[in-house]
């Protein structure tokens, strides 16, 4: 269920706002228990993915490091080798 939940820190370029949401509504479904919430609510559930996606995007942006920041296309190839290598692709 939380798949899309991923380092957001240190790549380049900076994570964008859809990655941040994506992630958001992973932790929120988690939480929740809900894969999609019902009518009474969903509007709790969708003030949750907002407030936890404001809160991800602070802490991206605040946090700081002397590592250099990471590719992109390098770690999903690296992601791609190990699940190749776990699941015999």
């Amino acid at each position: 269920m939380c798949r899309n939940i991923r380092p957001l820190f240190n790549f380049e370029p900076p994570a964008t706002a859809d990655e941040v949401h994506a992630a958001a509504v992973q932790y929120v479904r988690k939480v929740s228990g809900y894969t999609k919430p019902s009518v009474a609510n969903s509007e709790a559930f969708e003030r949750a993915v907002e407030a936890i996606a404001a809160a991800t995007a602070t802490l991206v942006h605040e946090l700081h490091t002397t590592a250099p920041p990471k590719d992109r296309e390098v770690e999903a190839q690296k992601k791609r080798e190990l699940n190749a290598k776990r699941f015999g692709r």
